[in-house]
């Protein structure tokens, strides 16, 4: 059994919380296990001027940290879920999926109550294709502005005037402790979230059955069953943030229901379905909602196979 845990992790504030929230449970599930963090920067992090869906994806956040484990530097890293590729480089896998946090997205303004509140032409900050289709779809008169950037970085600048409101995730000023900044949290089934949102995932090699058993003890089996739905119905579309793509599933009884969307950020336009099925096979009821959003329509906003 390992004796000392390296964990590689984003130097943003929010990503360091996160992997410190994980080295305490591992300390905790694990007593006498050291848990270190390595803090690294990734190409996500440095390129702040253009949006993500134009520089190469979500997968930037990741690159940095799959290289240190390769190399023998990190033992595993810790990733927000949303920001995790559907289909992971070869050698890697994810033994641990932690309790989802609040899925929802945060309307945040200094002015204004809520989305239907804004002036007419306000200007709001997200560099998020999937915000914009559905803020689009809400309000076609809105200027939605691009906006990059840390949790507090983003915050700044809505302070300082740039903009009207701006839209981030409700789990990361929550963990910040900015819960007050919340003015009010977008809900399904009107506004649906980035798949996996909230959750917080422990990648590591998949070389090493020990320390993924190590890892898998903070594995949470209701959250995991929730987001392989999403990530099956995101997979099955190739989605990517170059895909305004949508989804949120929930355990309700024995089912599992699984909401999605698929959105036009310049036009507004929203194809959803919904449906539901067994808890044991996520996978499945994943790919038929992306079926579902095929058959009315969805082909037609998505680049690449799943548009045919």
């Amino acid at each position: 059994m390992k004796t000392t845990l390296r964990i590689a992790t984003r130097k943003s504030q929010l990503a360091l919380w996160q992997s410190e929230h994980v080295a305490t449970l591992l300390r905790q599930a694990h007593p006498g296990l050291e848990v270190e963090l390595v803090p690294l920067s990734t190409k996500g992090d440095e390129i702040l001027d253009r949006a993500l869906s134009a520089i190469g994806g979500k997968g930037l956040f990741l690159k940095e940290l799959e290289v240190a484990m390769q190399r023998g530097e990190a033992d595993c890293a810790v990733h927000s879920l949303k920001d995790v590729p559907m289909e992971l480089e070869p050698g890697f896998a994810l033994p641990a999926v932690l309790e989802r946090a609040d899925y929802a997205d945060a309307f945040v303004s200094n002015q204004h109550r809520d989305v239907a509140a804004l002036p007419q032409g306000a200007c709001v900050g997200t560099s998020s294709l999937r915000r914009k289709a559905q803020l689009r779809a809400l309000r076609p008169d809105l200027e939605l502005r691009d906006l990059r950037g840390n949790v507090n970085t983003r915050l700044a600048k809505l302070d300082a005037g740039d903009y009207d409101a701006i839209v981030l995730a409700c789990a990361g000023l929550q963990r910040l402790g900015l819960d007050e900044r919340i003015r009010g949290r977008l809900l399904a089934p009107e506004w649906l979230p980035s798949p996996a949102q909230g959750a917080i995932a422990i990648e590591c090699r998949d070389d090493d059955p020990q320390l993924a058993s190590l890892l898998a003890a903070l594995d949470h089996a209701p959250t995991r069953t929730c987001v392989e739905a999403e990530r099956a119905m995101n997979r099955a579309l190739h989605g990517s943030c170059h895909v305004p793509v949508a989804a949120l599933a929930e355990l309700q009884g024995g089912a599992l229901v699984l909401q999605g969307l698929v959105g036009d950020a310049g036009t507004g336009r929203l194809v959803r379905a919904e449906a539901s099925g067994p808890a044991h096979a996520p996978g499945s009821l994943g790919g038929e909602v992306a079926r579902m959003l095929l058959a009315r329509g969805a082909g037609e906003l998505l680049p690449g196979p799943a548009a045919t």
